[in-house]
């Protein structure tokens, strides 16, 4: 019977998901307290640093820890397991090894782990699925919100055309542009303060 690595890559699988989520918090800048005023240009082309957005929207950052709340929790349980079921495979191999068990309770107990062994692989790919399924919902909420108060407030401002910009290198697709029609900090101000009005709201309910 073959030995557990493929229990281990399963588990493997987990952690690298939990890995993932974790290194998307990246060190953020400090918020400001002053809400930045955004220069009002009709008819402007303006943009704005989706990398800075995302990692100083509070609504974004609550979501990636409820996220990684979530993985840490199914990766334990995925390793708890896949330890167990090592330690049946290793127990049973001993067993083998020192002539303990006659042939046909070999076969048994060999097709059982087998079994057991499938089990598990499917159990891994169904928590790998649901974890694939929690970062895409989390990711299409913030684009949501994002996008929806960039489009209401371009509107109110009278843009002509807002651009996404990200890298900090060699910023793309905007490379260079002037101070005044970086709309950035104020996207960040007006996301937050939203956020922080709807959560007064629920909480009130």
């Amino acid at each position: 019977m073959k030995k557990t690595s493929i229990i281990l890559s399963a588990a493997a699988l987990i952690c690298a998901a939990a890995m993932t989520i974790s290194c998307s918090n990246a060190p953020q800048a400090a918020s400001t307290n002053e809400a930045s005023d955004a220069v009002s240009l009709k008819g402007a082309i303006v943009y704005f640093n989706l990398d800075t957005v995302s990692q100083e929207y509070d609504m974004a950052n609550d979501l990636r820890s409820v996220v990684e709340t979530k993985v840490q929790s199914i990766s334990e349980e995925v390793n708890r397991r896949g330890n167990k079921l090592q330690k049946d495979v290793n127990s049973f191999q001993e067993k083998i090894d020192k002539g303990l068990i006659t042939r046909s309770v070999a076969e048994v107990q060999g097709q059982k782990l087998q079994q057991q062994q499938n089990e598990f692989q499917n159990y891994a790919a169904q928590k790998q699925q649901e974890i694939g399924e929690e970062q895409a919902v989390m990711m299409n909420q913030i684009a949501d919100a994002i996008k929806t108060f960039v489009d209401k407030y371009a509107e109110e401002q009278g843009f002509a055309l807002v651009l996404t910009t990200q890298g900090d290198v060699l910023p793309a697709p905007v490379v260079a542009g002037k101070a005044e029609l970086d709309i950035t900090q104020a996207i960040i101000d007006g996301l937050n303060a939203e956020y922080v009005a709807e959560k007064a709201k629920t909480e009130k309910k």
